[in-house]
């Protein structure tokens, strides 16, 4: 299927469906996938994420092409931020998101953005998503995702409280990690921390990056930069570290708009791209884990590797 806005009717937005069975299967068919049940991993074989953040907006419809691509596509979606424009309110989410990416709702593991707290306490969003969003008030939550261990954080930590040490998130996250040594962790959040974006690096989760860093953490996805970048393994303090560094991908690519890189880039950013809309493919195997980035249809930027999981680095195996 694909999904079109076609603008508003009576204050409401227009939603076109147009069938494309053909033409999802012979696209899932050349990326190796297979169409079973959404959300579902291929029987016996990895699991499989789909992420994006900064999404829909009425007023715009690069969600519609997004949503078009993750239609096809089985697997977790990683909602990661600013879903809904402008404020996230109720509105928002049932006349913009819901037309488009609300079709993978049951499939979607979220977290919020700035333009979420645009609504008091982001309630709309609480609301909209429902236990698959994490308690209201916190916003962060983990699951287990084939072998892998996932981290749901919320980056607005003026609305729950700190990002830092002494912050409730803080806490709960150690004590989870150490709970769960899990061979592969990732973890997502909106605000990167680090970014050649027009936002820039968000120091407000070093805290949280190095908690991830001393676990062994293999992956960090964020949005809010609307582009993408990819980074090299990095170390706590931002350092590349190819042993036990964790590796950070920008995905702010959902379909809101475009943001333009900052000159230069930051030193350990390899790759890069600001003019394309799209999705991040992880496959997530019980070592390693694939990306491919996924451009929308006419697009021709993508990105893609594959890096095996690592143990925490020696300094902190003991304790």
């Amino acid at each position: 299927m694909r999904l079109i806005r076609l603008g508003r009717l009576d204050g409401r937005p227009r939603v076109l469906i147009v069938a494309c069975a053909a033409l999802l299967v012979a696209g899932a068919g050349l990326l190796g996938l297979v169409t079973g049940n959404a959300g579902q991993p291929v029987a016996n074989g990895p699991a499989v994420l789909i992420a994006a953040g900064d999404i829909a907006d009425c007023n715009e419809d690069g969600d519609s092409a997004t949503a078009t691509l993750v239609e096809g596509m089985p697997g977790t979606v990683i909602a990661l931020g600013d879903n809904a424009y402008e404020v996230g309110s109720s509105s928002d989410y049932a006349q913009c998101y819901g037309p488009t990416w609300g079709a993978f709702k049951s499939r979607t593991r979220p977290v919020p953005g700035n333009h979420e707290y645009g609504s008091p306490g982001a309630l709309p969003y609480f609301r909209y998503f429902g236990a698959d969003a994490g308690d209201a008030g916190r916003g962060y939550y983990a699951f287990e995702l084939g072998s892998w261990r996932m981290y749901a954080l919320n980056s607005n930590c003026d609305n729950i409280g700190g990002c830092g040490r002494t912050s409730a998130q803080y806490a709960w996250l150690t004590a989870d990690l150490a709970a769960h040594p899990a061979s592969c962790v990732a973890a997502y959040w909106h605000h990167p921390r680090w970014s050649s974006g027009m936002h820039g690096n968000q120091s407000r989760m070093q805290a949280i990056w190095e908690a991830l860093f001393r676990a062994g953490a293999e992956i960090v996805l964020s949005g809010h930069d609307h582009d993408y970048e990819r980074f090299a393994p990095q170390d706590a303090s931002g350092q590349v570290d190819s042993a036990f560094g964790v590796r950070e991908f920008v995905v702010g690519t959902g379909g809101k708009s475009h943001y333009g890189f900052r000159d230069p880039p930051l030193a350990n950013s390899q790759a890069r791209n600001d003019d394309t809309f799209g999705v991040l493919r992880l496959q997530l195997d019980t070592d390693a884990y694939t990306w491919q980035f996924m451009p929308v249809a006419g697009g021709t930027f993508t990105d893609r590797g594959t890096t095996p999981c690592h143990s925490a680095p020696p300094s902190t195996q003991a304790s």
